[in-house]
């Protein structure tokens, strides 16, 4: 039985935050002058992340309340329900066991009589196997070439995390194979895809759990014709039934449980790589979900990546409140959010090879927490959830700082920066990873201290002008550091905004494993396909907008 939430409003940490907040007025530059160790108080590590929390609008005072507050609401044994495999997804009456994906193969974790981590371990085997054949060239396409392009074919979480992912490493990713994504029911995201692709050399790789995703199915099914339409017209296969079968076979495999309907597509269901009910989409990058990743830069590095989601859990799952970095990060959005009116958060990756990471932010935070439900089925009784956004620095500061530095909204940023650079290039004599961590560094220093008036007129500046020029500071940001992008560090910086956002989650109490608010327009998609076929009954039931539009579509459509 899974325990009812706690109104966090009813609590005396609640109570003590809202009086806090109320004619809350930070001072970064003084509580620095004030403590001199406020940074190295306010610094900690998790596994090889280095987070300096020290520059939010944070006191003693704040940071004790919202301590009490996640005690208050039971954080902890919610925490430990998650791990231990209890049904704390209740709108769908499931664990909750990504964790479990990144467990050692000694550790064992029960579910109903079935010990989960060992069914993992079974899967990652199979994966692996499945990866170095591809990798050595020991699998070959159906005219004996070996495998040159890998193409996943998914959406949501099966394609979310395996491209942010195969971006972030791609340092890493053995010479010889590429791999490339198709998620949009758009034809031009296949179409385009698949240009400059030889048949031949490609593998597919269709990730649906039940296999009965729309987009990916219909995607699958455009690869596949362009599949055997090449092969045929090229001469390397015939137009039989058993030619058409054995270049399917060696050019389709899945990651699915739905095996009657991988082997009714034409994949042998061998070849059918499987996941589980407990792990929702947006978790899966470490599942077989990442078989894609795994082809790419081997079972050795995936083992890395692994290892580094694990040792963030073990932060989590171990570390004091006070010192538990996802635990504090997520206090922190709360604060934010429901105390200082905060509608936006910022993930601002001083790495080109994050630039899918704050998209792949955006499913794992917003669809975890956009709800306005409880997990008893009670309405939300505070704000839930935050508009997750982000770009690669230094492009966001030609584009949107200007807002978070100058105008009136609140935006809380999470800046992320490596020590080393994949690529370690020079402008002449000028190390120019330097520059970008120079604006790392700068950014979140003017956002915290800003430039007052006096300063600005220091500078000769007009006093016509000078307003303008005025930067107001005590813009709050968290700088999080790693030595550099590693497989591991990326799997902890997953981990960690996972335990980011199930701290949000029981804090609001609201269910952060469903997503039944995708369901609407996908099952009201299926139902108006027959009047953008033309379907004048169809057509009529319409509301007049949705119909009038139709229409438009209809009139216009020339090919």
């Amino acid at each position: 039985m899974v325990a009812a939430p706690v109104d966090p409003r009813s609590t005396a940490a609640w109570a003590t935050l809202t009086r806090l907040a109320d004619g809350f007025t930070p001072d970064l530059r003084r509580w620095f002058a004030e403590e001199p160790e406020r940074a190295a108080r306010l610094t900690l590590d998790v596994g090889d992340l280095h987070v300096d929390l020290s520059k939010n609008l944070l006191d003693d005072a704040v940071l004790a309340a919202l301590v009490e507050l996640a005690g208050e609401v039971g954080l902890e044994a919610r925490r430990d329900a998650m791990f231990r495999g209890d049904h704390i997804n209740v709108t769908e009456d499931r664990a909750v066991l990504h964790t479990a994906l990144r467990q050692p193969p000694d550790v064992e974790v029960e579910v109903e009589g079935q010990d989960v981590v060992d069914d993992v371990h079974d899967v990652l085997r199979k994966v692996y196997a499945f990866a170095d054949d591809v990798r050595s060239g020991r699998w070959t396409g159906v005219t004996g070439q070996r495998i040159s392009t890998v193409v996943n074919i998914g959406i949501g979480g099966s394609d979310l995390g395996p491209v942010m992912a195969y971006e972030a490493l791609a340092p890493y990713v053995q010479d010889g194979i590429e791999c490339r994504f198709i998620s949009n029911i758009d034809p031009t995201d296949a179409a385009s895809t698949l240009t400059g692709l030889d048949p031949a050399t490609t593998l597919f790789i269709v990730s649906s759990k039940t296999f009965g995703t729309l987009e990916t199915l219909t995607n699958a099914r455009l690869c596949r014709a362009w599949l055997l339409d090449s092969l045929r017209s090229s001469g390397a296969i015939g137009r039989g039934e058993d030619d058409t079968a054995a270049a399917v076979a060696k050019h389709f495999v899945a990651v699915s449980t739905a095996l009657d309907k991988v082997a009714e597509f034409g994949i042998d269901p061998d070849n059918a790589f499987g996941f589980w009910d407990w792990v929702g989409g947006r978790y899966s990058v470490d599942s077989a979900i990442g078989t894609s990743l795994v082809v790419a830069i081997g079972p050795e590095r995936f083992d890395e990546f692994l290892a580094g989601f694990h040792a963030v859990d073990e932060h989590f799952l171990r570390t004091p409140l006070d010192r538990n970095v996802p635990v504090l990060m997520g206090l922190l959005n709360v604060w934010y959010t429901n105390f200082l009116d905060a509608q936006t958060h910022a993930v601002l990756p001083y790495s080109q090879l994050l630039h899918r990471f704050p998209a792949y932010l955006q499913q794992l935070t917003m669809e975890s927490n956009g709800k306005s439900v409880r997990w008893d089925g009670s309405p939300v009784t505070t704000d839930t959830g935050e508009v997750f956004w982000g770009e690669p620095g230094t492009n966001g500061q030609h584009a949107f700082y200007q807002l978070i530095h100058q105008g009136t909204r609140l935006v809380p940023a999470d800046f992320i920066a490596f020590a080393d650079p994949a690529y370690p290039l020079a402008d002449g004599d000028k190390d120019v990873h330097e520059l970008l961590l120079a604006n790392f560094f700068a950014q979140t220093k003017a956002l915290a201290f800003g430039k007052t008036a006096d300063e600005v007129r220091a500078e000769g500046t007009p006093e016509a002008i000078v307003p303008a020029r005025v930067f107001p500071g005590n813009r709050p940001t968290t700088s999080i550091m790693a030595p550099a992008l590693t497989p591991s560090v990326l799997g902890q910086l997953i981990a960690l905004y996972e335990h980011i956002t199930f701290t949000q989650g029981v804090v609001w109490g609201i269910d952060s494993f469903d997503q039944w608010g995708v369901e609407l327009g996908k099952q009201l998609a299926l139902q108006l396909a027959p009047a953008i076929d033309g379907e004048e009954s169809a057509l009529a039931d319409q509301d007049g907008s949705t119909r009038a539009l139709i229409r438009y579509y209809l009139e216009h459509r020339t090919r």
